[in-house]
Order: C-alpha cells, then sequence, then structure tokens
C-alpha cells in the first residue's frame, strides 16, 4: 500500500533524485574532460579513441534496455543503488586501468562497466522524478535534467582543474567514484519505497518478477508509447546532435576556429539549461502542447539558420534557438508518459529508452552521414525529425487522471 508522506519526506525525496541527476551529470563530465590525458597515458590514437566511445555507448544502450526488466526485480530505488556502485566502479577502472596500468584492455572494461551503469540509472532515475512530479502536482521534471546539465558543468570544471594541476587520472577519478558512492548510500537512504516505481514493500509479499515483468513491458503494447517515443526521438536527435556536432560545424564549416567552436556549444548550452530551469511554470500556464509546438519551431528554426548562417553572429543565434528549442521535449515527453501513476513506472521505461537510444546513437550515425553529404547537409536530417517531433507533441496532451498537490 502505497504510504503519504510528509512534507519533510517529499523535500528529501526530491532533493536526493536531484543530486542523483547531478552525480550522473558529473560521472559523465568526469570521463569526457580526461579523455586527452587518456590517451596520452595509453598511447592510443584517434581510431583507438573512438573504439573506447563505441564500447561505452554499446554498454550504455544495454544498461537502457535492461533497466526496464532490472527495475521490475529491484524497484527503482534499489536498482538506481546497484547502478551507481557499478558506474562508480567503472570509472574508477577507467582512472587505474590508464593512469596505473597502462592497460587498454582494462579501460574498455571500465568504460563498459561505466556505460551500462549510467544507462540504467537514466531509465531509473527518469522513473524516479516522474513519480515526484506526481506527487507535487507541478511541471517539475525539466529542473531535474538542470541538474543533470549542472553536473556536467561541475564534472567538466573539476576535470579542467585536476588537468591544469597535473592531477593523475587514476586519483581524480578515483576520488569522484567514492564521493559518488557515497552519496548513492545517501540518496538512497532519502528515497521512500513507492509503487509508483515499482518498489516493493518490505511488509507485503513481492509479486513474482515474471508479472512485474509483464508490468514493465505492457507499455510497448500502446500507441501512445511510440508517438511520445517519436516526439523524444527528435529532440533526443537534436540535443545530441548539437553536443557532438555543433561546434565542430561552428569551427570548421563556417570556419570560426575551435575558440568560436567551443563558445557556439556554450552558447547552445547556456539556453537549454535556462529554459529547464524556468520552463516548469510556462507548461502550466500554456499547456505541454503549446509549449512543445512552439520549441519545435524554435529548434528547427534555429538548425536551419545554423546550417545556412552567411556569418558567425547568425551562427550563435541558430545555436541560441537550437538550445531553446531542444530543452524540454525530452523531459515532457517523461511528464507525458506518467500521467497515470498506475502505469507511469512501465511507461517512463519505455519512452526513456526511445529517447536515450536516439541520444547516444543518433550522433554517430549522422557522423557517418556526413563523410558523404558534409556535416552542415546532414544537420538537414536534423530539421526533419525535430518537424516531425512537433507534429507529434499532440501525445503529450495530458491524460485525465488525480495528482496529489503539495
Amino acid at each position: 500500500m502505497e504510504f503519504a508522506l510528509s512534507r519533510a519526506q517529499y523535500v528529501h525525496w526530491r532533493n536526493a533524485v536531484f543530486a542523483i541527476f547531478l552525480a550522473s551529470g558529473v560521472s559523465i563530465a568526469t570521463w569526457a574532460s580526461r579523455v586527452p590525458d587518456i590517451k596520452l597515458a595509453l598511447g592510443i590514437d584517434n581510431a583507438q579513441i573512438g573504439l573506447l566511445l563505441l564500447g561505452m555507448g554499446i554498454a550504455s544502450i544495454i544498461g537502457i534496455s535492461t533497466g526496464p526488466a532490472v527495475m521490475a526485480r529491484t524497484g527503482a530505488r534499489q536498482g538506481m543503488l546497484v547502478t551507481m556502485l557499478i558506474l562508480s566502479v567503472g570509472l574508477g577502472l577507467i582512472g587505474v586501468g590508464s593512469a596505473v596500468l597502462a592497460s587498454f584492455p582494462v579501460v574498455i572494461v571500465g568504460l563498459a562497466l561505466f556505460g551500462l551503469g549510467n544507462g540504467g540509472l537514466d531509465v531509473m532515475m527518469n522513473v524516479e522524478a516522474t513519480a515526484i512530479e506526481q506527487e507535487s502536482g507541478k511541471t517539475i521534471l525539466p529542473l531535474f535534467h538542470a541538474f543533470f546539465s549542472f553536473g556536467t558543468v561541475i564534472g567538466a570544471g573539476v576535470g579542467w582543474i585536476a588537468a591544469t594541476t597535473h592531477v593523475s587520472v587514476a586519483t581524480h577519478a578515483l576520488i569522484m567514484a567514492a564521493l559518488i558512492i557515497a552519496g548513492a548510500f545517501i540518496c538512497f537512504a532519502n528515497v521512500p519505497n513507492r509503487a509508483a516505481t515499482l518498489d516493493p514493500e518490505p511488509t507485503e509479499e513481492k509479486p513474482h518478477w515474471r508479472e512485474r515483468m509483464h508490468t514493465a513491458l505492457s507499455a510497448w503494447r500502446e500507441p501512445r508509447t511510440y508517438a511520445l517515443g517519436l516526439l523524444m526521438l527528435g529532440m533526443s536527435f537534436a540535443e545530441g546532435g548539437a553536443n557532438d556536432w555543433l561546434a565542430l560545424g561552428t569551427a570548421e564549416d563556417h570556419g570560426g576556429g575551435t575558440a568560436a567552436g567551443a563558445a557556439a556549444l556554450t552558447v547552445f548550452s547556456v539556453c537549454m539549461t535556462a529554459v529547464r530551469i524556468f520552463g516548469g511554470p510556462l507548461v502550466d500556464r500554456f499547456g505541454r502542447v503549446l509549449v512543445l509546438r512552439v520549441l519545435a519551431v524554435a529548434a528547427a528554426s534555429g538548425i536551419l539558420l545554423f546550417i545556412l548562417a552567411p556569418s558567425l553572429p547568425f551562427v550563435f543565434i541558430g545555436a541560441a534557438l537550437w538550445g531553446i528549442g531542444a530543452s524540454l521535449g525530452f523531459p515532457l515527453g517523461m511528464s507525458a508518459a506518467a500521467d497515470d501513476p498506475a502505469k507511469a513506472a512501465a511507461r517512463v521505461s519505455a519512452a526513456a529508452t526511445i529517447g536515450y537510444v536516439a541520444f547516444l546513437g543518433g550522433p554517430p550515425v549522422l557522423g557517418l552521414i556526413s563523410e558523404h553529404i558534409g556535416l552542415l547537409n546532414t544537420l538537414f536530417i536534423l530539421v526533419a525529425l525535430v518537424v516531425a517531433s512537433g507534429l507529434a507533441s499532440g501525445a503529450a496532451k495530458p491524460l485525465k487522471v488525480e495528482t496529489q498537490t503539495h
């Protein structure tokens, strides 16, 4: 039976999941910020770095795809703890394997564990966040994703300090892994068992795993899941494509140089994060569907302007519109999937799987296509996907369910 939470319990729960999103962002930026040092320590070339990235990406997709099955067995609360421990062990192995052992296979194993843990955590923390949003009765899921963005900024900043002060990758990675492990146990203590996140009640007989798995997979038989998936796929492609290709497009195709490329990506990230921080009240006032359609227009316009920009100022305006437009598609898709608390976990798991596979798998596909038609021409694919996302936004119309407010 679902028990009522006091205000203090709710706040502790919300803050714990904010911290989990933050930790996920920190972990990813910790790895990404030390790639040059890892490359140097291992004595490898860009092709081998690509192999490392491929291994991590495959493991992440496996983690995402199996996340619903793990959650069906353990519930989101215990699942988040386990996946945070797995990714922390992986992060530690990356550091030790590169800086101490100089072993490419050890780093591959570390990245596989790191990707697997982060992939599973991505699904479960979104399930948990949507349960918190349902409890609050307000649109706050974008704020959770803003905390992930804060985490990437913090992780990148710490990585820059570690690199410039010549702290070894092993020391850096082990310290960050230890902090994430400590945070995982603190957060675990503040996350309550909830039926909405498939957590089994300790005083009740646990349903058979097959029954829980059937519940977890039920959303894949619902047409609305695929419509929300299309909505999230387009925006995930837009976000992931910007993260991997916007700086390069600015630096090389628009001739701005590496500094301008980094600055354009910063503009994109700042605009996206700002909308995630402040966008919730706009959604509550104007509704998900209208906001999503306006943002789809902004994203498509921004990408088109970026592609066709005659000069660098227009490139930066395009990057800003691109970031604004891509900001809320994923979190609002999650919110829509969670409209019915009784089926929220299954639907959020399915929607998150579609979105994250697009986020991880999309940019490499764009890279392959760009080898044949050029990067800027390839970005027209993003425009088409964003338009499709906007057309599918009607699927995010709220279902008629009762919510509890605080």
